[in-house]
């Protein structure tokens, strides 16, 4: 069972953080509670296991990265989680996942990668397929993004 306080501080992290030197401390004060407080209970709250990880979601337009594309794998699967470590060690992949094959889509590792362009979203594809010896692979580009939100568990009172 989580406090009042603890439900206050999840719907505030699903938000936006501030871009300031010290957003935790403009939080807390939203909360009326100290910065320490905060850092504690959201501490306590990965301890517990209710919060898994706490990230961030960054807008790769705004912040120079114009192409992103999603590369599906087709890794052997006695060398999916040594590939996959492989991939995900590169600094242009946010993201990487194992998933089943289906029908006649042959995948199951799958990599988003963000470059300044799709040539280069394509040498780093390339550059992966290098490192792991996977080179059965296609890359789907983003044309449009059509949503990025972050999930609501505790609507603030404000999203009511």
């Amino acid at each position: 069972m989580l406090t009042e306080l603890e439900n206050e501080i999840i719907a505030l992290i699903q938000g936006d953080i501030p871009i300031t030197q010290r957003p935790y401390l403009e939080m807390a004060q939203k909360l009326g509670i100290s910065e320490k407080t905060l850092l504690e209970r959201l501490k306590d709250l990965c301890d517990k296991g209710v919060m898994r990880r706490f990230g961030a979601t960054i807008y790769h337009q705004k912040s120079g990265f114009e192409a992103n594309a999603m590369v599906a794998w087709k890794a052997d699967e006695d060398r999916i989680d040594d590939a996959g470590e492989k991939m995900a060690s590169f600094n242009e992949v946010s993201h990487c996942y194992r998933r089943n094959p289906t029908g006649d889509w042959p995948y199951n590792l799958y990599t988003m990668i963000h470059a300044k362009d799709e040539e280069s979203c394509r040498e780093i594809a390339r550059n992966i397929s290098a490192k792991t010896s996977i080179n059965t692979y296609s890359l789907l580009f983003s044309r449009k993004e059509l949503k990025k939100t972050s999930m609501k568990y505790f609507p603030a009172d404000d999203d009511n």
